[in-house]
């Protein structure tokens, strides 16, 4: 166990330090392990694109991976050579259970989802204590029953969950207890604790796992590695041998019942899938013969391969427990289970309960530190591992067969891309790659834990292995030129800002993002603008089916769409590189210059989007900005109320008078834009009292207050869990746009979405979303700050209950917190119906962190663990601390 001389309050912070420093690689393994490698793109290789059909689940037992691995609550290091996870048996199921089960896109009433019932408990951000859940039945888990009542169902239904089945109405299920330790950066304790929560005694194997993500197989240079990897038993220990990286040694707790080794293979058993003769006796999936058909001629009886487990079978009595040790060290000297083995576990976390008492959540309650503790334990065990060469998955591997031609035309404008990294997904199985806006609220949410890490992916994207010769951030990978909202630097702004004290900021972090943000500002104006009006395009902006119309593809009718939300994006881009080049020019006086011009290029967007042939996509009757098809001969609004119109309020930012009366040329270009153009600079508003500061916004004081009597109206926006995404006044009157004797609508679906554009799984019709929820929090209150206590707002509308800005923006923050706290009887509204989230001690403090919540019951949807956005909860319960102090 590590000597470490600083004390319990401050171990974590010291392992970040040394690792940041490179003189103890702290973060070399950690949760990176993907839950779903299947039906990605990335190991996709058909004509036709169909990830689904091309690998599904019941190939991912057989078929060796090419660009990565999956495993149940897993481990790997940070380039996924040596992977750890534990595969289950109940004695009834068909397969072992080695990954999350769940449907595949076309067979999900709402596209693709999991399936199970799994629960990340805790994390530190090196890795150096993690504890997850998983609750594993102990009746034949009903995969067909899964696929045959969800395919029955409409989109107009509910999806059929596991618990739905009644698999676990009578407590016959084991909690599956996983728990990493570090007691150094290469020598990883773990235990593993089944608990029984039925009234009988029940028999369960245990297969712990280790093997080696296979990299021999595809002849590519950069994954060749100069002797296969091998596993070798050497008495009770497992010698894993690596080439890069280097020796390691597995071992299991000798106290438990003797155990039985089994060795096979990373290799694709291409008889079961292909019905072609296997070049080699031992493949993938070898245990599941060995364990569930009896099948000892399966495995390596000389007991070496590239996949190896440690199998138990073990009686769990009644309501009680069993405890399984393992380590994982580059030491073969140690004595792996000494009596400091348990010990480790409970001084970490304690470490971890000091660490985010002290550092991350100031002066909560309870329910709320609950609340925030998970959700950062949800962020740290969404980090994996994402490997893609674009350039090599398009031409294929030299000893493959050659992909179709077709394949070829996928991402293939994006041939540089190449990511072998540790990154945060948005949802560790549904959406197990990145995405580009979400990553960066991610790393918002990152930055408090782990700063370095969150500065590590913003720089990341902006790197010419992502980024585009012409400027565009890749979206994702099933379309890496789709365009998404650009919110990189406003994440690079907040990342910067975190430390209180200016001197402790990183100036070289915040230049380096700067410099590279100019070119993706560029390709902006020039691809998304190409009318030159400062009115944007941009095409459906990460949300998906919130318009009448697929914004992603051309107008049917013709003509083109002026988009509010693409327009208020750069707005909001604008003042943050505004702001940016303002902080530089402190430390170099040549980016006065460039500030002036954000500026200026802020000021043509305000004054378009309010002007632009009158009324810009402003209504002054309905008090509200809307989308507008604009013709050869005329421009017709899209009069549907939603978020989207309210994404101008974003861009608003304050500049202190006194903070920039050091750049003389700035002030001077400002003073004379104000005067001799002060139609295009409207907005820029100075404060009565001393005029100490500007603000910066799109909407006027009176636009504000028209916008905001929406926003927090019961009957329109405000639900009581935060911000619809859409006003409930569609419910009763839809929007319907008539062409050619087609009805095109959008209507208030508070839940789950019934239209099929992007495959379904989505909906912007009406659930609260984090992201935006956050932003119109952040923007509120620089409103605030600015307005003061002479600016107040009924909340809600026609409540006769009059506050500030400050003061509605603390109550629209406790409603969205107020999805995970407990009422009086114990439920949490994003649990739904679900009684045993309030009754049961096995549940009650189990946590969740949805895609999006449904507006009007605050139940989650979605993504069950798109932890990533959901996250930003956690900065609201430390509010106090993240905001008022700036």
């Amino acid at each position: 166990m590590t000597s470490d001389s600083t004390n319990v309050d401050d171990q974590e912070s010291q392992r970040l330090r040394e690792d940041a420093e490179c003189s103890r690689p702290w973060k070399l393994w950690g949760t990176y392990l993907s839950e779903r490698q299947w039906g990605t793109v990335r190991e996709d290789y058909s004509a036709d694109g169909d990830v689904w059909k091309y690998f599904p689940h019941e190939h991912a037992r057989s078929r060796a991976y090419r660009w990565g691995e999956d495993g149940l609550l897993g481990w790997c290091d940070r380039d996924c050579r040596l992977c750890f996870s534990v595969a289950l048996w109940n004695g009834r199921d068909p397969i072992l259970k080695e990954r999350l089960f769940g449907l595949a896109n076309p067979q999900g009433n709402h596209g693709e989802d999991v399936k199970e019932l799994y629960y990340y408990l805790d994390a530190l951000p090196t890795h150096s204590y993690c504890k997850a859940l998983y609750k594993y039945p102990q009746q034949e888990f009903p995969y067909q029953q899964l696929i045959d009542e969800n395919h029955k169902r409409t989109r107009y239904q509910p999806e059929y969950e596991l618990p739905d089945t009644g698999i676990f109405n009578s407590n016959q299920y084991f909690d599956v207890f996983i728990e990493y330790a570090k007691a150094a950066p290469d020598d990883i304790y773990i235990r593993v604790t089944v608990t029984n929560r039925a009234s009988n005694s029940a028999e369960i194997h245990l297969l712990p796992t280790l093997w080696f993500r296979n990299t021999w197989s595809w002849g590519a240079i950069e994954e060749e590695t100069a002797i296969k990897p091998q596993l070798v038993r050497q008495d009770d220990v497992l010698h894993a041998m690596h080439d890069q990286l280097g020796n390691y040694f597995f071992s299991a707790d000798p106290s438990m019942v003797k155990p039985e080794w089994l060795f096979t293979e990373n290799e694709t058993n291409t008889q079961r899938l292909f019905d072609v003769k296997n070049t080699q006796p031992f493949v993938k999936d070898a245990f599941h013969d060995a364990v569930i058909h009896g099948r000892g001629d399966a495995v390596n009886l000389a007991q070496t391969g590239t996949k190896a487990a440690v199998h138990y079978k073990m009686s769990v009595p009644a309501k009680g427990s069993v405890v399984l040790r393992l380590r994982l060290s580059a030491d073969s000297a140690v004595i792996p289970f000494d009596r400091a083995f348990d010990s480790l576990f409970e001084q970490r976390h304690s470490e971890a309960d000091a660490f985010y008492r002290q550092r991350v959540v100031v002066n909560a309650d309870d329910a709320r530190f609950h609340v925030a503790r998970s959700a950062y334990a949800g962020m740290l065990w969404s980090k994996q591992f994402y490997h893609l060469v674009q350039s090599r998955w398009q031409k294929g591997d030299p000893t493959q067969i050659a992909p179709p031609p077709e394949h070829a035309q996928f991402n293939a404008e994006w041939q540089h891309l190449y990511a072998r990294e540790v990154l945060s997904m948005p949802d560790k199985w549904e959406f197990p790659y990145f995405c580009s806006w979400d990553s960066a609220f991610h790393c918002v949410s990152l930055s408090q834990v782990d700063p370095l890490f969150a500065k590590f992916q913003l720089v990341m994207f902006l790197r010419e292995w992502y980024m585009h010769r012409n400027g565009q951030l890749p979206a994702y990978e099933f379309k890496f030129s789709d365009v998404n909202p650009p919110v990189h630097a406003w994440a690079v702004w907040r990342v910067y800002r975190l430390p209180l004290e200016s001197s402790e900021r990183d100036v070289a972090f915040l230049e380096r993002c700067f410099q590279k943000l100019l070119l993706n500002f560029t390709w902006w104006v020039n691809r998304e603008d190409n009318n030159g009006n400062n009115l944007f395009t941009g095409g459906f902006l990460g949300l998906d089916n919130i318009g009448v119309f697929d914004r992603s593809k051309p107008m049917p009718m013709g003509g083109e769409l002026e988009q509010v939300d693409g327009t208020g994006w750069m707005a909001f881009y604008c003042i943050h590189m505004l702001s940016m080049s303002l902080e530089l020019a402190r430390h170099d006086d040549v980016y006065e210059d460039i500030a002036s011009k954000f500026l200026e290029h802020f000021g043509a967007i305000t004054h378009a989007i309010n002007h632009a042939g009158g009324n810009g996509l402003w209504d002054p009757v309905d008090g509200f900005y809307y989308d507008t098809l604009r013709f050869d001969d005329h421009r017709e609004p899209l009069r549907i109320r939603s978020v989207v119109g309210f994404v101008p309020m974003f861009a608003a930012t304050l500049i202190h008078r006194e903070s920039v009366r050091q750049f003389s040329g700035f002030v001077r270009r400002a003073e004379w834009e104000a005067k001799y153009r002060h139609d295009m600079m409207d907005n820029v508003l100075e404060l009565n009292n001393g005029q100490s500061q500007y603000l910066l916004t799109v909407p006027t004081r009176e636009q504000l207050e028209r916008m905001l009597a929406r926003l927090f109206d019961e009957d329109e926006f405000l639900s009581p869990f935060g911000i619809r995404s859409l006003s409930k006044i569609h419910a009763e009157h839809p929007y319907i746009y008539k062409l050619e004797g087609r009805d095109y609508s959008v209507d208030y679906e508070p839940g789950e979405g019934t239209s099929n554009m992007f495959g379904g799984n989505s909906n912007w019709r009406g659930p609260v979303w984090f992201p935006i929820n956050y932003l119109i929090l952040e923007s509120l209150r620089v409103y605030h700050r600015f307005y003061g206590e002479n600016f107040r707002v009924e909340f809600p509308t026609r409540s006769g209950n009059w506050m500030t800005l400050g003061e509605a923006a603390r109550n629209l923050s406790l409603r969205l917190q107020s999805l995970f706290i407990p009422d009086r009887n114990g439920r949490r509204p994003c649990h739904g119906d679900d009684s045993r989230y309030a009754n049961d001690a096995a549940w009650c403090d189990l946590l969740l962190f949805n895609e999006y919540y449904h507006a009007d019951t605050g139940r989650g949807c979605g993504a069950s663990h798109q932890t990533g956005w959901t996250a930003l909860v956690a900065d609201l319960i430390n509010l106090e601390k993240f905001w008022t102090k700036r």
